[in-house]
Parts: C-alpha cells; sequence; structure tokens
C-alpha cells in the first residue's frame, strides 16, 4: 500500500467516530483494492461497540475489500443504517454484485434489523440488483422504512427484481406478524420505463406504506403513471410524490388527479416537466379545490399549460393556508398571460409563493399536436360510428331478450335503443318530439367517467336548437337531463367534462387528434340556459368564464350568442355559493 494512500487513511480513521453509533467513512475517495487496503477500516469497525451506521460512501471498494469488511460486520446485530452510495467508481460492473452479496450475507448471518438502505450513484445495472435480492428478502430488511437507490441504471429487469424482492419481504414478514412498512423509496434517473415502474407498483400497493415516492427521469409513460396512480391510491399516508421529468399526458394525468383524491397526507407534488398539459392540469385544479388540506409545494413547470388552467391552478390554492410554493414555469402561458397569473397571485396575497415565469414557452400555436404515441384508432372513433355500428347489434339483442339497452322490457317509457341512436347520429327536433321521455333515456346515454361521450351528445343535440320552435323546450330539457348527470358527478369528473366539451368547441388545445365540432349560436344559448339552472355550480361557472375570457375569440361568428352567455357567467360566478 502506498505511503500517501495509509497517509489518506490515517486521517479517515482519525474522523470516523461521528457519535450515535455512526462510523463514516464519507468521501474519503480511498481506493480499496484488498484485504491490506482495508486493514484498518476493518479494526475499526470490530472494535466498535454498538455500531449502528456505517457510511462507506465517496470511496470505491473491489470484491476483495469489500469481503474483508463482510468478515468485520458478522457479529454486528446492531447495525440499521448502511449509507452506501457511490461505493463502486472505477470498479467493473461485474464486481459489484459479488462485493454487494459479501456485505448482505453479513448483514443478515448478523441477525442485524435495518432501517436505512442507500446504494445509490453506483450504476450497478440489473445485476447489481440481484447482488442484493437476498438481502432485501431476508429478515435483515422487514424492518426497512428507507430505501435509496438513485441513480443505479437498473433498468426494465432491475425494476422487476426488485419490485419481486420486495413483494416476497412483505410476504415473509407478514407471515411473523410484521409486515414491511417502507417509508420511503428513492429510484430516481434508472430507466425503470413502463414495465419497470408497473412491476413496482404493484409492490407499492400491497405494501400501502409509503410516505415518500420519488421516481423521477425514469422514461415512464402513461401506462406506468398510471399503474403508480393505482398503487398510491393505497398509501394513504403518503408526504411527498415526486414523478419529474416522465411523461403523463393526459391520461397519465387523470389517473394521477384521481390518485391524489384519496391522499389527505400530501404535502409536496413534483410533476414538473411531465407534459400534465392543459386539461391535466384542469384535473388536479379540481383535486386541489376540494382536497389536500395541508399541500406545502406544488411542481406543474415545463407542463405545456395554458393560461386557463393556469389561472384554475391560481384560484385552488387559495384555500391552502401552509401552502409555500407554486411552481408553473416553463409552460404556455405567454406575456399575457404570466402577467394574468401574477395579477391573479397578488390579488389573492399570494404573490410570494409564485415561482419565477422567466422560461415561459409562449403561447402555442393554434395547430393540433400529432401525438401518434397518445392517439389510439378507439379515441378517434367517433360516438356517431359508434352507434351505427351497434345498431343492428342492439336491436337484435331487444328482440332476443324482450328488454332494451338499459334493462327494460319494451313496454317501459324508456325509448328504444334504435330511437335513441337514431336520434343521437343526426338530431332533429321531428326526432326530439318523437321522444316520449328524452330525460330518461339520454341520462341513460352519458356516464360520468366517459366525458368524451357526454360532449358528443351534448354537442349535437344543441345544435338543433331553436327558441321559437315547437321543440325548443324540449330540447332544453334534453340539454339539461346531460348536464345535470354529468355535473352532479364528483368535482374531477364534472371538471373533465368540461374541459373535454371545451376541446371539442376549439376553445382548448386538445391532445393528440381531436374532432372538433363547429360551435353554432344555438349552443351557446343551451349553455346560457344551463349556467341559470341549479345543477351548474359557481365552480363550473368559473371554469367555463376563465376559458371564454381567454378564448372567446374563437367563437367570434357567434358573437350575440356568446356576449349572453359571458353574461350569464358573470353572474354566476359572482353570486353566493
Amino acid at each position: 500500500m502506498a505511503a500517501d494512500d495509509i497517509g489518506q487513511l490515517a486521517d479517515a480513521l482519525s474522523r470516523t467516530h461521528v457519535g450515535d453509533g455512526e462510523l463514516s467513512y464519507q468521501g474519503r475517495g480511498l481506493k480499496l483494492d484488498n484485504a491490506e487496503s482495508v486493514a484498518g477500516l476493518v479494526t475499526e469497525i470490530a472494535q466498535y461497540q454498538g455500531l449502528r451506521a456505517l457510511r462507506l460512501e465517496g470511496n470505491t471498494i473491489g470484491v476483495e475489500a469489500a469481503q474483508a469488511i463482510a468478515k468485520a460486520l458478522e457479529d454486528k446485530d446492531q447495525l440499521q443504517k448502511c449509507h452506501w452510495s457511490d461505493m463502486f467508481t472505477g470498479r467493473l460492473r461485474a464486481e459489484i454484485p459479488t462485493a454487494l452479496r459479501s456485505l448482505g450475507s453479513a448483514i443478515t448471518s448478523a441477525g442485524a434489523r435495518l432501517s436505512e438502505l442507500d446504494l445509490s450513484d453506483n450504476a450497478f445495472g440489473p445485476d447489481g440488483v440481484k447482488g442484493i435480492e437476498q438481502l432485501l428478502m431476508s429478515p435483515s430488511c422487514h424492518s426497512l422504512k428507507v430505501l435509496r437507490l438513485n441513480n443505479c441504471g437498473m433498468g426494465i429487469g432491475g425494476g422487476k427484481i426488485l419490485a419481486e424482492a420486495l413483494t416476497e419481504c412483505h410476504r415473509r414478514s407478514s407471515a411473523l406478524g410484521a409486515p414491511l412498512s417502507l417509508r420511503v423509496f428513492i429510484a430516481g434517473r434508472n430507466r425503470l420505463e413502463n414495465e419497470g415502474a408497473s412491476a413496482l407498483a404493484k409492490a407499492f400497493k400491497l405494501l400501502g406504506s409509503l410516505e415518500e415516492l420519488h421516481v423521477p427521469q425514469n422514461g415512464i409513460n402513461h401506462p406506468g403513471i398510471r399503474a403508480l396512480a393505482s398503487a398510491m391510491q393505497h398509501n394513504p399516508h403518503l408526504r411527498v410524490l415526486n414523478l419529474n421529468d416522465n411523461t403523463f399526458t393526459k391520461r397519465g394525468a387523470l389517473a394521477m388527479a384521481q390518485a391524489l383524491r384519496h391522499l389527505k397526507n400530501i404535502q409536496v407534488i413534483n410533476f414538473g416537466d411531465c407534459l400534465v398539459r392543459t386539461e391535466g392540469a384542469m384535473a388536479l385544479s379540481a383535486v386541489l379545490r376540494e382536497g389536500l388540506p395541508i399541500l406545502k409545494e406544488l411542481n406543474l413547470s415545463f407542463g405545456e399549460i395554458t393560461e386557463p388552467a393556469a389561472l384554475l391552478l391560481a384560484q385552488a390554492v387559495l384555500n391552502k393556508p401552509q401552502m409555500e410554493k407554486v411552481d408553473l414555469n416553463g409552460n404556455c402561458l405567454g406575456e399575457e398571460g404570466c402577467e394574468a397569473l401574477r395579477e391573479a397571485m397578488e390579488v389573492m396575497d399570494k404573490a410570494d409563493m409564485l415561482a419565477s415565469l422567466s422560461d415561459d414557452e409562449g403561447e402555442p400555436d393554434d395547430e393540433d399536436d400529432d401525438d401518434d404515441n397518445e392517439t389510439d384508432e378507439d379515441d378517434n372513433e367517433t360516438f356517431e360510428d359508434e352507434e351505427k355500428e351497434n345498431l343492428d347489434e342492439e336491436e337484435e339483442h331487444s328482440k332476443e331478450n324482450g328488454v332494451n339497452c338499459n334493462g327494460n322490457s319494451p313496454s317501459s317509457k324508456l325509448q328504444s335503443p334504435t330511437k335513441i341512436a337514431s336520434y343521437l347520429c343526426s338530431p332533429s327536433s321531428e326526432k326530439e318530439l318523437d321522444l316520449e321521455d328524452k330525460t330518461a333515456s339520454l341520462e341513460h346515454q352519458v356516464d360520468a367517467d366517459d366525458p368524451e361521450r357526454a360532449a358528443d351528445v351534448l354537442l349535437k343535440i344543441s345544435a338543433s336548437y331553436k327558441e321559437e320552435a315547437e321543440s325548443g323546450e324540449a330540447l332544453l330539457e334534453a340539454v339539461d337531463a346531460v348536464l345535470k348527470t354529468m355535473l352532479s358527478a364528483s368535482l374531477l369528473q364534472s371538471t373533465c367534462f368540461l374541459s373535454t366539451l371545451l376541446v371539442h368547441m376549439g376553445l382548448l388545445k386538445g391532445e393528440g387528434k381531436v374532432k372538433r365540432v363547429p360551435v353554432v349560436s344555438a349552443q351557446l344559448s343551451c349553455l346560457t340556459h344551463a349556467v341559470q339552472q341549479p345543477y351548474f355550480q359557481q365552480h363550473h361557472a368559473l371554469l367555463l368564464h376563465t376559458v371564454l375570457c381567454r378564448n372567446g375569440k374563437a367563437l367570434k361568428s357567434c358573437s350575440s350568442a356568446l356576449e349572453g352567455l359571458q353574461d350569464a357567467l358573470k353572474r354566476r360566478c359572482s353570486a353566493d355559493h
């Protein structure tokens, strides 16, 4: 061993005892290749009574050195924390699993009960996860509370191995009456992608104990995000959720919004650089408005969010007394939008919590994005096509079973599926008058979980409205039937419906290929009527008013009807709850 290395080691050893049972060689930059090079360290470990934490990060440890250290750990049954990040710099990847197995085996042999394991910044790949697999399944990890595996290059394979190990650990510990209760999981920059994230989501759902989840920059798209969202609903004590620099898009954002409704203890949400987009941001604003009482930080930066959604988010944080920071930088607000957002926060005396908007991307182009990855053929199939394709099948089914598609007998007042489908394919005043019980029939044609279909139905039936026509009142009743169903649902569901409706009307920029409906005055007149009804709540009016104030110019061909709608919205927004 070189004299300068011995000197470095001696200096390090002189500062290793830091109290509270911790032995630290942190950040010494030592190159420890063999047993001789760690002789002093081994002696320190062996002589340390009551060792509870061992810090080896910031050095580089070879297989022989690891085996020597492991030998010294075989009787350290009080060891609880292993801070072993950045411990294999310059080592061959093939060496790392062997070194990890030696250290893990020693901990298991000692009968130690770990509470924290940190192996971040080791770039050991899937094979490295195999190196700690046995340790993670052993009784030594039944007590694990914190697992840090940031920047380890696990990949999909490593994510799956890790998920299986955690699942097995939970199974074994549960059999002993003390289930694994992992609280903090950190695994950013690991290329987990959808498959790895989905595998881990199953383990998280089983655990149900997470308080912090950090998986940023993992190449996770909406399938993986949706899996994680589902799992988070089963972790009610979650306080910190960091998914920065993954790709939500609309479907992932809506799933995550739904999950957040169940997380009353959440304090920090980091969805920055996640392509949440406008519809996703609106959904999140609904969740903010009705829940998340102790939220402190919200990061939705660089998500292609436009001004109306940003303003709704600002309004939603008004009743959050513990809120400290809202980051909407790098979105698509434009200069006027940034100023409007700043003013909105100032009016609410919340200006200090708004992060810088210096990297705003400007207003988006009018053209739709072509996002092939986020557009399925099923999503593009119009409601009209679906009804035409299913018409014959439904009619035959009715004949065979003696019931219509709503489960009622043919003698009930509800109309046959043939008549309803015909009306929705091409609404007309004649067909409207022919519907004996339009309200009940149309209520059964829409569902709060299918905003696309409901928006299509509403726009079709309202397009044929004529106030002076004999069918005018009947059409308004049909509109009421649809809107009452959709707006009486949860705030999240009703917000998703309204944002979908606005996308179809060309007032919001949607995701992927969206079939926009040419808006006519009749539709705006129907909305004006609806705004004045009891089912149209103030928060619904606020959303619609916010969007129309910014993007109403798209309806300039219907200026008179638009003016009437805006007046009705202003009155509704200013009314008491």
